[in-house]
């Protein structure tokens, strides 16, 4: 599964690069900066950790401590950005040796070769969701190994080459990066980078899968996406224990299928009608076409003729309906079913993907729930026994905050706190009004595909 998600660690969302580093690598650090003890030494499942850096930087940069302690130093602002992080998951293909080796290729070639310190970290906790995070710095290095400007000033000019005044006694300027790690293109171009290192690995070692970096739609693949289940999820699926993210993605692969069948179908019925309605007597008026077809094919038993008239009844009845009284308005109508194909399966993706954020919305804030007695016992500790506190509880504390942000950033962009209509749009999903269609719409093919095979038939006999 392709699974490349790239993210900022900065201060304004209450994050520190030290915090992030003792998390991943499974260490006790101390972040200077404002003095917290981060202590993740009892964190399971992390197998490797490294340390990779230009040829320019400091070599006491190959302390995670010393690295991530001089980026807080450094960075003086309450909103500064700290960090940047890529998450990677792993090949299960290939040996701890291979997926090792994958990752110091990508993060050589294509970060530390240019000028960043990386830190990266291999998880494994045995669920099947090997994955490793990838910390890289921001700030550039000078040649001299010290922290570089991330940005300059630069004035703007006119046409001649002179600086524009900017009427309060200076000139006008703007500001320039002075690397092109921010560059909104870069995150599709590690991505692709990605996907084609772990194909090559998973080619070395002979393995006949692989990954893309595209999703479904720019691969021109009709199929829904699945959402990612996660290693708390997969791991229970695995026991047998139902999720409600398994059942989304058991109710997309249905999905998937359905709509595979119905496209399938209403393909023949396009290329069927659209034949018939060239012919000359295709003309002619589609009740006459099908009596006289019935005529010549007419049955001879009781049980037959009973099945027959039912067919004749259904198929009156779909004709009438929709107006159809000859070849040419009966291809036009397969022709608006097969338009109205690709209308359908993308409310059926909007949807699923509405699933999967209310699911992650509940997620966060039974964690908030969960969590929030920590938090207010913490408010309570006496000042002096607070920090062996935070210590005691630090992976509470951190899923506590962690939720906290999401829903603070929910509350930014407008949107509500409302668990229980959350909850209740969630469940609507058995009876969504999109299947509903996709069943009708299969019904109906199917009616018309058993009404062309007869057609095709009865010329073969003629």
């Amino acid at each position: 599964m392709f699974h490349c998600p790239i993210q900022i660690i900065q201060r304004s969302q209450g994050k520190s690069a030290v915090a992030a580093a003792a998390y991943r690598s499974g260490e006790k650090l101390v972040n200077e900066w404002d003095g917290l003890t981060h202590d993740y030494t009892r964190k399971g499942g992390v197998v490797h950790t490294e340390i990779m850096l230009p040829s320019h930087a400091p070599p006491e940069f190959q302390d995670r401590s010393t690295l991530w302690n001089s980026v807080e130093q450094i960075e003086k602002s309450s909103d500064a950005q700290l960090a940047r992080e890529i998450e990677v998951a792993l090949p299960v293909e290939l040996s701890r040796a291979e997926q090792l080796a994958l990752v110091r290729s990508f993060v050589k070639d294509n970060f530390v070769d240019a000028g960043m310190c990386a830190d990266f970290a291999i998880h494994d906790k045995g669920t099947g969701n090997p994955h490793a995070h990838i910390m890289l710095t921001i700030r550039p290095i000078r040649e001299d190994g010290k922290w570089g400007a991330k940005c300059r000033k630069v004035y703007d000019l006119d046409s001649q080459g002179q600086r524009i005044p900017d009427g309060k006694g200076g000139w006008k300027s703007h500001r320039e990066d002075t690397t092109d790690w921010n560059q909104r293109g870069n995150a599709e171009k590690w991505r692709v980078a990605w996907a084609a290192y772990t194909n090559r690995a998973l080619e070395a070692a002979g393995r006949p899968e692989h990954i893309d970096h595209r999703s479904y739609k720019r691969q021109g693949v009709d199929k829904i996406p699945t959402v990612h289940m996660g290693p708390a999820a997969s791991q229970m699926e695995r026991r047998g224990i139902v999720t409600d993210k398994g059942n989304i993605n058991r109710e997309i692969a249905a999905d998937n299928k359905l709509l595979k069948e119905i496209k399938a179908r209403i393909t023949r019925l396009y290329n069927w009608s659209r034949e018939q309605s060239t012919q000359p007597q295709g003309r002619e008026s589609i009740m006459d076409f099908l009596f006289q077809a019935k005529q010549d094919t007419a049955p001879t038993s009781r049980y037959g003729k009973v099945k027959a008239l039912q067919a004749d009844a259904k198929l009156f009845n779909f004709l009438m309906e929709n107006g159809i009284k000859s070849m040419p308005e009966l291809f036009d109508k397969v022709a608006a079913m097969n338009s109205d194909y690709y209308d359908l399966r993308g409310k059926i993706v909007s949807k699923e993907r509405r699933i999967s954020a209310l699911t992650e919305r509940l997620e966060m804030w039974a964690q908030y729930q969960k969590y929030k007695p920590v938090r207010q016992k913490l408010d309570k500790v006496a000042p002096g026994k607070r920090e062996q506190f935070e210590q005691r509880h630090s992976a509470d504390l951190a899923l506590f905050d962690a939720a906290v942000r999401y829903l603070d950033t929910l509350k930014a962009s407008g949107e509500a706190i409302t668990p229980k209509v959350w909850r209740a749009e969630a469940q609507m999903r058995s009876m969504r009004e999109d299947i509903k269609a996709v069943e009708i719409l299969k019904k109906t093919a199917e009616r018309l595909a058993r009404e062309g095979q007869t057609q095709r038939r009865e010329e073969q006999e003629r």
